[in-house]
């Protein structure tokens, strides 16, 4: 073999471990020769690695950290391993250290635009985050809200969706309007029980501290002292999103989600979200963060899907 190769012994060789580290049928090392480029073979807890020297010493860096995310005995996901990856081959990314602090452990953002994203939301009051599904708009957005909750810069937490539905109609769920909306919020509920923990979250939904709800509700309210997210906010009109804008009180932090190729509105309606994007451009104290495939921290053919279809259409 012509590619430079180094050896990598892993200590101690614990064969749970190195299972755990290697994942189901060679998944995990499968995934980093893939997405490094690499070869990687290994007997026991002795690895070799063959391909350009920089990047292996990079792969042998990052198995020796997922190594030690073994020591707990907790099970390796395809999705950790993906996103060290990720963060392994963006080297243009500045390395600021930029973390949240939740409950249940630091949220590091990924890349360049997931760390101008995070900055951008602590220094501004109103923030809009555009871009394909997968790019963590709505998961670091909650994070950002579970830290200024949890270090009392806010009272409350409260995420917002229009109940607008990817081709099916609310009329036919069976249950009043909450139980109906219920399942389109589900990812909100979802990324609050992966940082606070579902008693915490629950206790908080009781007590009026958390709330989640149609974007309808806010309707007539004015929202001091919030951190308030609308999630899929390409689903809003023109009007909604307007209102919802002018809901925005003292002391709040307004984080606006969406994806502009996820319009289910009716066919020729206008997007709130877009028409929001033309009218504030120029508006001081507000900032949009966009990203695209390349920010993607799902499974790899979730980019994959995206510039295809992104060509397809095109």
């Amino acid at each position: 073999m012509n590619q430079p190769g180094i050896t990598l012994e892993l200590e101690p060789a614990d064969p749970k471990r190195l299972l755990m580290l290697a994942g189901p049928v060679d998944s995990h090392l499968k995934l980093i020769e893939q997405r490094l480029g690499i070869d990687l073979s290994y007997r026991g807890s002795r690895f070799r690695l063959h391909g350009e020297s920089r990047i292996i010493r990079q792969a042998a860096e990052l198995l020796k950290h997922l190594y030690r995310e073994t020591e707990a005995g907790e099970p390796l996901s395809l999705k950790t391993v993906d996103l060290y990856l990720t963060e392994i081959m963006a080297p243009e990314s500045p390395k600021t250290g930029v973390s949240i602090q939740t409950p249940k452990g630091p949220i590091r953002p990924r890349g360049k635009n997931q760390q101008h994203y995070v900055q951008a939301i602590r220094n501004h009051d109103i923030n809009f985050g555009v871009g394909p599904a997968g790019t963590g708009k709505t998961y670091l957005a909650v994070a950002c809200a579970v830290q200024a909750f949890h270090e009392e810069s806010v009272q409350r937490i409260l995420l917002v969706r229009p109940a607008v539905e990817a081709g099916e109609k609310l009329g036919f769920l069976p249950g009043d309007l909450a139980q109906k909306v219920d399942p389109y919020l589900r990812p909100l509920y979802d990324a609050l029980y992966e940082m606070m923990g579902f008693d915490t979250v629950t206790r908080l939904l009781e007590k009026g501290l958390i709330e989640i709800a149609p974007l309808a509700f806010m309707r007539g309210r004015t929202l001091n002292n919030a951190f308030i997210i609308l999630d899929e906010s390409q689903n809003t009109s023109p009007e909604q999103m307007k209102m919802f804008l002018t809901r925005i009180g003292f002391g709040s932090t307004a984080v606006i989600t969406g994806d502009l190729t996820q319009v289910d509105l009716a066919r020729g309606a206008p997007s709130g979200l877009r028409h929001a994007l033309e009218v504030l451009q120029k508006v001081q104290g507000i900032t949009t963060t966009r990203f695209t495939s390349a920010d993607v921290v799902r499974h790899p053919l979730v980019q994959r899907i995206v510039d295809a279809y992104d060509e397809f259409e095109s």
